[in-house]
């Protein structure tokens, strides 16, 4: 039902409904959930809004990641480090890919203007921020670049204006709760939509790439084939996922073949 009504409403809806079809497509399968949880279906959890505060402060947990270590030396820088350079590796060109698209839907180029050296900053500075407080480490969210590229809204104003109320709205107690209540199959319908536009976009970067060449096919076949098939690698305490693998994967075989010549 999200699904479908994400769809219906972002293709035929008027202008104005279209900019918000996600919102609408959640209330509409929050509806469908509560109508079956009615019914003796359980779907939705309503014991989440017992003893809820109308206002609350959030959990601010501070240093989380500190707590418990005993000692900074190299053996635990290094362990971190190796951690998290894979993790690094695919936040780049998760920022690169996401930066790119934008710039097709704004008709600019972001990664010259204001640069790449400037957004890859602002992530940075992002991640550091939120992981002091406690929150998710921040990327630029393909589900965010779905978002705009649906509804056609890349307005600065309005992305600023909705951060700002996302961080006024967690400290309401009942919003808090509803969003904890979404269930996942309603959630699962915007994810079929946002991660469709993502998965369609990366395919729209290859496009132009001529894949009768054997060195291109073999670069684009080394990075889809475990991406898709979920291969992972775990090296005692670190585990490369198989956006990771497939990463390091595409960079070494596009390396190895960049100086083949093409038939």
């Amino acid at each position: 039902m999200t699904l479908l009504v994400v769809v219906l409403v972002a293709t035929y809806g008027k202008k104005m409904t279209k900019l918000i079809p996600f919102i609408i497509g959640i209330l509409a399968g929050y509806a469908v959930a509560v109508i079956f949880t009615v019914c003796g279906i359980p779907v939705i959890d309503f014991a989440l809004f017992q003893n809820v505060e109308i206002f609350a402060i959030p959990d601010f947990t501070f240093m989380e990641a500190l707590k418990g270590v005993k000692e900074i030396d190299g053996a635990y820088i290094a362990t971190v480090a190796v951690a998290y350079v894979p993790v690094a590796f695919v936040v780049f060109a998760e920022h690169i890919a996401d930066h790119k698209n934008l710039s097709t839907i704004i008709d600019a180029d972001l990664l010259t203007e204001p640069g790449l050296h400037r957004t890859l900053l602002g992530d940075g500075v992002g991640s550091m921020v939120g992981a002091f407080f406690g929150g998710c480490p921040n990327t630029t969210y393909g589900e965010s670049v779905g978002c705009v590229a649906i509804t056609r809204n890349a307005s600065i104003i309005t992305i600023t204006t909705a951060a700002v109320m996302c961080i006024v709205i967690s400290f309401f107690g009942p919003f808090v709760a509803f969003l904890d209540s979404i269930p996942g199959c309603v959630m699962g319908g915007v994810c079929i939509t946002l991660y469709g536009f993502i998965a369609v976009s990366g395919l729209k970067m290859i496009q132009k790439v001529d894949l009768n060449q054997h060195k291109n096919l073999f670069v684009v076949a080394s990075i889809l084939i475990p991406g898709i098939g979920g291969m992972a690698l775990a090296i005692g305490p670190v585990t490369l996922t198989a956006i990771a693998c497939a990463l390091i994967l595409g960079i070494i075989v596009n390396l190895l073949l960049s100086k083949a010549k093409e038939e």
